[in-house]
């Protein structure tokens, strides 16, 4: 007979919430920001030596025997958020940056400029001299910002050769001499209420991975800038309800493209670094008019400017040629896919004019050869797997380097194909996960590379000419963090299972208790009588939780429940990433039906072999996997007995533009999808217990989301509970709230899966 609570783990103490709560998890304190210098000779990278979040700057020369990283000393960085602006506190939620300290340092792009930007909340410092000798560079503050400066400096960006710095301040586009005591020149005088230049709008940054609204040319002369018009987008206003250090009447006014309804209006410009009219690009395709997308630009090495135009349906996208000086557009080649364009970043020029690109035509990401007017040439890669990145393109060895699931779904792995055409050849020998970064050269690869059972080490190694066994130059990050064996934190097992028709999904399952800490990995899943079950899910595109890395070891809440007798599932059902379009599109016009079928399909495998016990299932999730959590709740009400849903999309009408109608299309072309696919549809099904948890200033997620939710809970009369953080976004970041939802959530679950 199944036990009547969930049962304490024998012989181990409960994870404590201020250390689920805590940052970076154990383990995960590695070297991030890693850049090789253009010349090659020198390798950056940003990390907390101490383990936590306040991260340094460290150089290594290559060219040394026996290279070893030198910590470059640079004041300036934030130690906390407090004092943050709003703009780069926003800058930081999109790219989900949650670092003190150093969090960014980018080389000047020409190799003879031996320049590295990094920029702080108090200004800009620029590091020279690196490649002469990493023990003593020259630091500069070559910018200032913040209080008795003349504004904020925003989206800093040096020229290739090292000699500018461009910005953003004010919404208007500045160019200065890259160095100290320089006065700026303004290059355009259009900012107002609405209108920015040089910054990328929302949904670029949010959903489309383009951070960038300027670019230098690769000569230094021109810049590149996107101009947003966003007056036409109705404010969403989001008032601070539970501050104490602001005013009442406090508040953010936000402009939001609400699924099928208005985008902002993009303008592509290129300006003279010495200031002058600037000239506009021919952008068509209703781009300028918010029926399209600017979604990537680049400069070529002849001079022209590129960029990747997007149709609003993203069923289309364009790679066009511009003449910098008139405008003039040219259209290189045109992407169609059914159902949707995944936009990447793969775009390589090669020196004789060809280009590297990668295409989901077949239904996989591969690589391909064009020549320089668009047509194929020929194709590198192909089969049932995809590329994730183009990493590196090394031209004098004829090889372009990316990263794939050549070798399964939950594994990531470098590999190698001629440019002429050949075969793939792996390079990462340990079974795995690798993130890499590759030398142009291709020579020198920083491999990050873990599992389930090994923390991340980070290694440097080298590549001869010819041959795919790397020798390890230096390790960079291999220390073990203390708090794992503390913790007593043992991995999961990864699992496969059948959806209903057939499809082969993979997944995690943590037993209750899990292998005592000196068994060895992978002694198998035991549960014996079936404990209680938990959930824990996204379901959504472009996400992948089952993976053979360390994330899923140091997913602490998960940790904490199966110390506290509850075993729990992760499941990638279809519709989640890198499976390759037919997996990701299943879940196309109908969001959430087919996902919350593999969810039950994976509980229903997990209850036939024992390890969970029917009556007791409940489900948790945040963002998308609150709203699959919702919707587990109510599609599969005899199957999910309570949920936890943090930071749900309710609607969809109330989601982005560029996000939303990718997968629904607009309210308008699909009513009758926006419809089922809305939780209000199925609150009437509800029979489980459930506890929302929302941010109150969330700009991505709106709190309206679960306010409208829960005027038809109201109305249905279902009873739900409800945790709101006043002072948190999406993803919250004080301690001590994070420290206090995960008390709340874990003990929430605990005590509703008991009998």
């Amino acid at each position: 007979m199944p036990s009547s609570s969930p049962r304490p783990a024998i012989g181990r103490r409960p994870i404590p919430f201020e250390e689920i709560a805590r940052l970076p998890l154990p383990g995960m304190a590695v070297p991030v920001q890693v850049a090789f210098a253009p010349g090659g000779k020198v390798l950056t990278y940003v990390q907390s030596p101490e383990g936590g979040l306040d991260r340094r700057l460290f150089a290594v020369d290559l060219t040394a025997e026996s290279p070893e990283p030198v910590e470059i000393a640079i004041d300036g960085g934030a130690r906390d958020e407090a004092g943050l602006t709003l703009e780069e506190r926003l800058r930081r939620e999109r790219s989900r940056e949650v670092g003190l300290g150093i969090t960014s340092a980018v080389w000047a792009e020409d190799a003879d400029a031996d320049a590295l930007l990094v920029p702080l909340p108090d200004g800009v410092r620029l590091v020279r001299g690196l490649a002469q000798d990493v023990a003593s560079p020259v630091v500069e503050h070559v910018l200032a910002t913040g209080a008795g400066a003349d504004g904020e400096v925003v989206a800093p960006r040096l020229s290739p050769d090292g000699q500018k710095l461009a910005f953003v301040r004010g919404g208007d586009l500045y160019v200065c001499d890259a160095g100290a005591g320089s006065t700026p020149i303004r290059l355009t005088t259009t900012a107002a209420e609405g209108v920015t230049n040089g910054l990328a709008e929302y949904v670029a940054q949010e959903e489309m991975d383009r951070a960038d609204g300027l670019w230098w040319s690769k000569d230094s002369r021109f810049l590149a800038f996107e101009e947003v018009d966003e007056r036409h987008v109705p404010v969403y206003r989001i008032v601070h309800q539970g501050s104490d250090d602001l005013p009442p009447e406090a508040q953010e006014d936000h402009r939001y493209p609400f699924a099928g309804r208005a985008n902002c209006h993009v303008r592509l410009a290129v300006v003279s670094a010495d200031g002058g009219e600037p000239v506009w690009m021919d952008l068509g395709d209703g781009v300028e008019e918010g029926d399209g997308y600017l979604a990537r630009v680049c400069w070529s090495r002849n001079g022209t400017l590129l960029a990747e135009l997007e149709s609003r349906d993203q069923t289309v996208l364009r790679v066009c040629s511009f003449d910098p000086s008139t405008g003039v557009r040219t259209v290189l080649h045109t992407e169609v896919v059914e159902p949707w364009v995944n936009l990447h970043d793969d775009f390589r020029e090669l020196s004789a004019g060809e280009w590297l690109w990668s295409s989901e035509r077949s239904g996989f990401r591969h690589l391909e050869v064009r020549a320089a007017g668009g047509d194929l040439l020929r194709t590198l890669t192909g089969g049932d797997w995809q590329v994730d990145r183009l990493e590196a393109v090394d031209e004098e060895a004829g090889v372009a380097y990316f990263t794939g699931t050549k070798d399964g779904p939950t594994e990531r792995h470098l590999y190698a194909v001629p440019l002429a055409g050949g075969e793939v050849c792996r390079l990462t020998s340990e079974d795995g996960s690798h993130t890499v970064t590759v030398s142009g050269s291709g020579g020198f690869v920083v491999d990050t590379h873990s599992s389930l059972t090994l923390p991340p080490v980070v290694r440097l190694l080298r590549f001869a000419p010819g041959s795919s066994s790397p020798t390890v130059v230096a390790v960079l990050a291999d220390r073990r963090d203390p708090r794992i064996d503390e913790l007593g934190l043992t991995p999961p097992e990864l699992v496969t299972l059948e959806a209903d028709d057939g499809t082969v999904l993979h997944g995690l399952y943590y037993s209750p208790e899990g292998p005592d800490v000196s068994d060895p990995p992978g002694s198998g899943i035991q549960a014996s009588p079936p404990p209680p079950l938990v959930v824990s899910l996204y379901g959504g595109p472009h996400a992948q939780l089952v993976v053979n890395d360390w994330s899923p070891t140091v997913t602490l809440r998960r940790q904490a429940l199966r110390r506290l007798g509850c075993a729990v599932l992760v499941v990638d059902n279809r519709g989640s990433a890198r499976r390759g379009l037919r997996f990701e599109a299943a879940l196309r016009h109908r969001m959430s039906e087919v996902e919350v079928a593999d969810q039950v399909a994976a509980v229903r495998w997990a209850v036939e072999r024992g390890l969970a016990d029917p009556r007791r299932v409940g489900v948790y999730g945040w963002s998308y996997g609150g709203y699959m959590t919702l919707q587990c709740l109510m599609r599969a009400p005899g199957v999910f007995r309570a949920g936890v849903a943090g930071a749900p999309v309710t609607h969809w009408d109330g989601y982005d533009t560029h996000y939303t109608e990718r997968y629904m299309g607009t309210p308008e072309t699909n009513p009758t999808g926006y419809t089922a696919s809305s939780v209000f549809a199925h609150v009437a099904s509800l029979r489980g217990d459930l506890l929302l948890v929302h941010g109150l200033i969330d700009e991505n997620v709106h709190f309206r989301h679960t306010a409208r939710l829960a005027n038809r809970l109201i109305e249905a009369r279902k009873p739900y509970q409800l945790l709101c953080l006043p002072s948190e976004r999406h993803l919250p970041r004080k301690a001590e709230d994070r420290a206090y939802l995960e008390q709340q959530i874990v003990t929430w679950l605990v005590e509703r899966l008991g009998d």
